[in-house]
């Protein structure tokens, strides 16, 4: 089974290194692995070349800085130019972060994975952050939801979803796409990865307002979303957090923001999203 992986990175020049020496030492080597550099302003693209000139399966692709400041559309808009400019063929196509280090057995846990079930459309494992020199999985997001740095799709599901939508809320989208499709999302406790930086820090700001645009972008009711302000308020401890989403949410239908599922997505997230909430409860 081929593996294609494309890694967007902007001044990653502290973590690239350990990241693609831990891809180009698999126990099942990917076919490709394809950095973005967008535009660094260090040594990250250097880094990539003198790593290259030794594996031929690893290749370096720099684009002008995309200036785009949406959470998502940064690095999916530089993952979408990999993908145009990907020049091998794969079963598996991966979008990984460029501040990660993978276990050796990674790729060869993935390929198996996919092997053992044709319905398996999206897989992955979890990232751990280090706390008082004690790497724990990142507790950010509920155990069934593969994170945005970890992302790996079988071929026909990546195609079945239409590819990546650059913008915040990707990350949940391509996954309740894939479901919507009938394509299996699976996730991996035991498979752990070291995430070398917090996620998010540079959007910390505009963060409530930016959630609360995504959830109506993807069609939630006022109830859902109600739920969902609450809970991200309480796993920030902010309560501000909850008032600031919640009123962009609400607003945002007099703004001329668009929908990023169509009518039958939106339904389908919304059960979705009622039938897990329901399993917690009950």
């Amino acid at each position: 089974m081929d593996i294609a992986i494309i890694i967007p990175a902007y001044n990653e020049e502290k973590f690239i290194k350990n990241c693609l020496d831990s891809l180009l030492n698999q126990t099942h080597p990917a076919k490709k692995i394809l950095v973005v550099d967008d535009g660094s302003a260090d040594d990250t693209p250097e880094i990539v070349k003198r790593l290259s000139n030794s594996h031929e399966n690893l290749n370096l692709l720099s684009r002008p800085k995309s200036f785009s400041h949406e959470p998502g559309g940064k690095i999916i808009e530089t993952f979408n130019a990999g993908l145009k400019n990907l020049d091998v063929d794969y079963d598996v196509i991966c979008k990984f972060d460029a501040d990660l280090i993978f276990p050796p057995n990674y790729l060869e846990v993935l390929t198996k994975a996919f092997q053992d079930n044709p319905k398996l459309g999206m897989y992955g494992g979890f990232c751990t952050v280090k706390k008082n020199e004690t790497w724990r999985v990142e507790q950010l997001t509920n155990p069934d939801h593969l994170r945005g740095a970890v992302k790996a799709y079988r071929k026909a599901c990546f195609e079945d979803i239409h590819g990546l939508i650059p913008a915040m809320g990707w990350d949940t989208i391509d996954e309740m796409k894939a479901r919507f499709q009938y394509w299996e999302v699976k996730t991996n406790p035991n498979l752990l990865v070291k995430h070398l930086k917090a996620t998010g820090q540079q959007y910390k700001k505009n963060l409530p307002k930016l959630f609360g645009i995504s959830l109506f972008r993807m069609r939630y009711s006022w109830s859902l979303a109600l739920l969902t302000c609450l809970k991200m308020a309480k796993n920030k401890s902010s309560f501000a957090f909850f008032l600031k989403s919640m009123r962009s949410f609400l607003t945002s239908h007099s703004k001329k923001n668009t929908f990023l599922v169509t009518e039958q997505e939106g339904a389908f997230i919304r059960t979705y999203r009622w039938s897990k909430i329901k399993e917690r409860l009950f």
